[in-house]
């Protein structure tokens, strides 16, 4: 059974950056595709970014276009979110999430993971 653990989480002020971390542990499968989530009080969880392992194909919601990165280590099933020019819309909590088998093919939203992580707190301020 994978587990995922996110890092990286924390404060930062407006206009600064974070980085997230995400490792899979539990399983030598390697995911086929991994991605972020963030859910916002009252809010609900909406995709950041997302990568297909196999072929490195990145996906990004248009409101962290141009700000945010996504990478991975795919040999270790490791994520990475570098968050840069952080603004206060961007608080919320990070999921990381995982999906081991083919499926449908998309990897587009968050009903199409099996795996998620505990999620890690990112608090931008003015």
């Amino acid at each position: 059974q994978a587990q995922l653990e996110e890092s990286g989480g924390g404060s930062a002020q407006s206009g600064g950056s974070l980085r997230l971390s995400c490792a899979a542990s539990g399983t030598t499968a390697r995911a086929y595709c991994m991605g972020w989530f963030r859910q916002a009080p009252g809010k609900e969880r909406d995709k950041v970014a997302y990568i297909y392992t196999g072929s490195g194909s990145t996906k990004y919601a248009d409101s962290v276009k141009g700000r945010f990165t996504l990478s991975q280590d795919s040999a270790k099933n490791e994520l990475f979110l570098q968050m840069d020019s952080l603004e206060p819309e961007d608080t919320a909590i990070y999921y990381c999430a995982a999906r081991f088998y083919r499926g449908s093919g998309y990897c587009g939203t968050a009903g199409d993971y099996d795996y998620w992580g505990q999620g890690t707190q990112v608090t931008v301020s003015l």
